[in-house]
């Protein structure tokens, strides 16, 4: 797959171990609910494009949830070189864009014309309605707190229903 070779670096026994394993999950009829984790440089960010590629591959969308702008920016970066070679539209929502942007992406999103969405804590805000979420991607779990997570419980049930 031209995808999984565009990665830059050479890929770890254990990297490809939980590739496999998110991959696996989502391929299975029940909605996945699978946390992984590793230090800095283990590389789960190409864990989460490798499932993010999956997932648009099958005509789903595809949410990143991170905790800061910066981070936001950075995934956004990062995911839009990596997809760069393919049909694929990556947005990112963050203060860094102006309000009328910002608008104009939560009507493609709506609309169905933006596969991958990365932000911040505006992710979790009722007025964005997504055409076909298939994957919710949470960086940095541990920094949501309570709200947010049971913002994102409501996500993971309607994507279900």
């Amino acid at each position: 797959m031209d995808f999984c070779n565009g990665f830059p670096f050479e890929e770890t026994h254990d990297q490809a171990l939980a590739i496999n394993a998110v991959l696996s999950d989502m391929c299975r009829p029940i909605a996945m609910d699978r946390l992984v984790c590793g230090d800095v440089g283990f590389g789960k960010t190409e864990v989460a494009m490798r499932a993010a590629f999956l997932a648009v591959h099958n005509a789903k969308q595809v949410a990143v949830l991170v905790p800061t702008t910066l981070l936001a920016q950075q995934h956004f970066e990062n995911f839009r070189d990596r997809f760069a070679n393919l049909p694929v539209r990556v947005e990112v929502l963050s203060r860094f864009k102006s309000a009328k942007e910002q608008s104009q992406i939560l009507a493609d999103v709506d609309a169905g014309k933006v596969d991958i969405l990365i932000g911040t804590h505006k992710l979790l805000q009722g007025t964005i309605k997504f055409a076909d979420l298939g994957l919710l991607i949470v960086d940095e779990e541990h920094r949501f707190g309570v709200r947010q997570k049971e913002k994102i419980k409501a996500m993971r049930l309607m994507s279900i229903s």
